[in-house]
């Protein structure tokens, strides 16, 4: 069915519903009321017949007990005239004990006579009613009887008529079979009353056909008259036929209109969808003419901008393709030359969106536990419900699910309509999307190894990484504009960025890597003294940017050339490499340990004062002292050989004014615990005369006394953090205490 089609049906169904209903409601409400109203009118009918009827028996009653009452037989029979002359009965029958009629008033109804009290007859007419009474002597002797009686004629059916107000029929029997006695009923409604009446019995009222109702009245105790009543319908005649015009002329009328206000309606709608077929073949220059200023004539506005809109689009985004693809192997020169990761991800997806005219888009790379994390997100406000579309972090997808997980996992790019999945994958929702996985020879295995020893490489886990994929991470685009879904050519394009973002990573990574190692120590992991010397001038212009200490450990193994000597230089590597395992498991994450040259080893411990560094070397001596090294003998079998360490404590800027004077003064005190057995620490003499460096350093920060001196009072004006650095430098080794 066409749009015009169905709004003329919906506005027939709105408009001829109600009229419907409504007429139905007031055809069906008149009938109940009218039923109703003919129902009680009968009902009200037949409890005045059967007043009126026993009204005449009591009458009749009486006149026959004034007669029975005189004795006398001639005065008896001047009563019954008496009673006839005065209208109290139409005539007076005495009959004496042995049946015989003694006496009756002249002109007497013809029978038969039926008895108030008795069943009526059988079959026949009822010319009169009777009362009868018992004629007796003084003595109480039956003498015969005395009837009273008045004829049931025209008059008396018409003056119950009168008294009801409505129609009387008498039958001729109380089966009503018979042809009638009596009646006030026209004879044009007369054959249908006395039908709907033979359908009828006790107190139930029928309808006829041409509209009245009739009610069955007796015969009964008190009322022996077979009667019928009818009464005339009051509802105005032709009402049905009234309402079944209204309803036509409301549905011609309802046609009519609904037939123009669709037309109205349909045809701009008819009009615009004409141009958007030819947009969809690609003809631009469709335009629909503007015919009113309600929702459809702005919609056929919007639908002119929006072509006119999308013809300057796709040819700007046309020469922008064609100008980017040019200049593509420019751009990856570029970005292979630089070691900036987050610069260089931003730089590729920035262009991948603007070659392929999508409306957002994300890059993300697989961590070491099997989990793609957003590097750098453009467009993703809003398409993320509660999380921040800003910080691309919290993009996180298990490799394997959603889209951009199964990308990663099978190296296989994706594109087409989204299908949102259950449960969700934390992926941004959209209409459309492409994804396209990057990777670089070796890139899988540079990503997936770590050694847990060594600084900034977190453990490995071999179950994490998707097996086959080699894949370093995922280029994903969403929503492209002027399109519904993502082309081959969009497909080729990207797949030229992922690989260029794939050289990008690669390169960074292996900078990274070519960094740490000229900055730790091959065999513990630590930071080596090329390092030192860095990290020891930062820490001390940090605690003296913000007025707080910095604690320097030297420790030495104790013997350590015996160990040597007696099981040979592997052994001793175990036990140098088991040493920086302990330290490392003993020292906050913000501190720093160096392996200064042989079995000599430094830690720096940020924001701590000679008794918080006095603690460290009491945990560092004991967790040496305590637990011999396993290492392989002669001949491979294990042996524990028991190690212990020395430590000299310096504090700045307590005991030196500078990084390289706090060394001296921590290593002095090294060989002071040295001198005095070995197996314990010392701290440093503060030097004589004092340092007369001026530094800005808070009053808490002063050594108390006891001559132990204790750290400064946090920094609270918010500049920063305890252990922060200064500037960019390796991650710390330590996975903390």
């Amino acid at each position: 069915m066409t749009l015009r089609g169905r709004l003329t049906a919906a506005f027939l169904a709105v408009v001829l519903g109600p009229v419907l209903l409504g007429a139905f409601f007031v055809g069906a409400t008149m009938a109940a009321v009218d039923d109703s109203r003919a129902t009680e009118r009968l009902g009200l009918a037949a409890a005045g017949v059967r007043t009126s009827v026993d009204a005449l028996c009591q009458q009749l009653r009486a006149a026959a007990d004034a007669v029975a009452l005189v004795t006398d037989p001639a005065a008896r029979h001047r009563a019954a005239d008496q009673v006839v002359g005065r209208g109290l009965a139409a005539a007076v029958l005495t009959v004496d004990s042995a049946g015989t009629t003694s006496y009756a008033t002249p002109g007497g109804p013809a029978r038969p006579w039926q008895e108030c009290s008795s069943e009526p007859p059988a079959a026949g007419p009822v010319r009169a009613l009777a009362a009868e009474v018992q004629l007796r002597d003084p003595a109480g002797a039956d003498l015969g009887t005395v009837t009273a009686a008045q004829p049931v004629d025209p008059a008396f059916v018409a003056r119950l008529a009168a008294v009801t107000g409505v129609a009387v029929t008498l039958l001729d029997d109380p089966a009503g079979t018979d042809p009638v006695t009596l009646t006030t009923e026209t004879r044009e409604v007369r054959a249908a009353v006395l039908a709907a009446a033979r359908t009828v019995d006790g107190d139930r009222v029928t309808e006829t056909v041409d509209g009245r109702y009739v009610r069955r009245v007796g015969p009964s105790p008190g009322q022996p008259l077979p009667l019928v009543l009818s009464v005339p319908a009051e509802r105005p005649p032709g009402l049905h036929v009234a309402l079944v015009g209204a309803v036509v002329l409301a549905a011609l009328l309802a046609v009519l209109a609904a037939w123009r206000l669709a037309r109205v309606t349909t045809r701009p709608l008819m009009e615009l969808a004409g141009a958007v077929d030819r947009v969809a073949h690609g003809d631009l220059t469709a335009r629909v003419p503007v015919r009113s200023r309600d929702e459809i004539g702005r919609l056929a506005g919007a639908f002119n901008r929006m072509t006119r809109e999308t013809g300057s689009y796709v040819a700007a985004l046309t020469s922008s393709r064609d100008q980017l693809r040019g200049h593509l192997a420019v751009l990856g020169d570029t970005l292979a030359s630089t070691h900036d990761l987050q610069r260089i991800l931003r730089v590729i997806l920035h262009s991948a969106i603007a070659a392929t005219g999508a409306r957002a888009g994300a890059v993300l790379l697989l961590d070491g536990d099997g989990v793609l994390v957003g590097q750098c997100v453009e467009g993703l406000d809003g398409r993320r419900p509660g999380d921040d579309g800003s910080d691309p972090a919290t993009l996180r997808v298990p490799a394997g699910t959603g889209v951009v997980g199964t990308v990663a996992a099978t190296g296989e790019p994706l594109c087409g309509r989204w299908e949102p999945a259950d449960p969700p994958t934390g992926e941004p929702t959209c209409e459309t999307y492409i994804a396209v996985p990057f990777a670089a020879p070796g890139a899988a295995e540079l990503a997936g190894r770590g050694d847990p020893d060594r600084p900034g490489h977190p453990p490995a886990d071999d179950d994490a990484a998707p097996a086959g994929s080699g894949a370093l991470g995922v280029l994903a685009l969403y929503d492209r504009l002027g399109a519904e879904e993502f082309a081959d050519d969009d497909l080729v394009t990207l797949r030229t960025f992922a690989a260029h973002a794939a050289v990008a990573v690669e390169n960074v990574r292996v900078h990274e890597e070519t960094q740490r190692l000229s900055l730790t120590d091959p065999l513990t992991g630590l930071w080596n003294y090329r390092y030192l010397r860095e990290s020891i001038r930062r820490e001390v212009e940090r605690a003296n940017r913000f007025g707080r200490m910095l604690s320097v450990l030297a420790l030495d193994l104790d013997r350590f050339k015996d160990v040597n000597d007696t099981w040979g230089h592997a052994a001793g590597d175990a036990v140098l490499v088991e040493f920086a395992r302990r330290v490392r498991g003993e020292i906050r994450e913000v501190d720093l340990a160096f392996r200064q040259g042989g079995e000599e080893f430094v830690v720096l411990l940020p924001e701590t004062d000679a008794r918080g560094a006095t603690i460290v070397a009491e945990r560092l001596g004991a967790v040496v002292r305590d637990q011999p090294v396993p290492v392989d003998g002669h001949g491979g079998e294990p042996v524990r050989v028991a190690v212990t360490v020395s430590i000299g404590i310096a504090v700045y800027p307590d005991h030196a004014a500078g990084g390289q004077q706090v060394l001296d003064a921590a290593d002095d005190a090294l060989y002071a615990a040295k001198a005095a057995g070995r197996d314990g620490y010392r701290l440093a003499q503060p030097p004589d005369p004092p340092p007369t460096r001026e530094i800005p350093v808070v009053v808490a920060a002063v050594s108390p006394p006891d001559g132990l001196p204790r750290a400064g009072t946090p920094d609270t004006s918010g500049g920063g953090q305890g252990g922060a650095s200064s500037g960019p430098h390796p991650p710390r080794q330590s996975r903390g205490r």
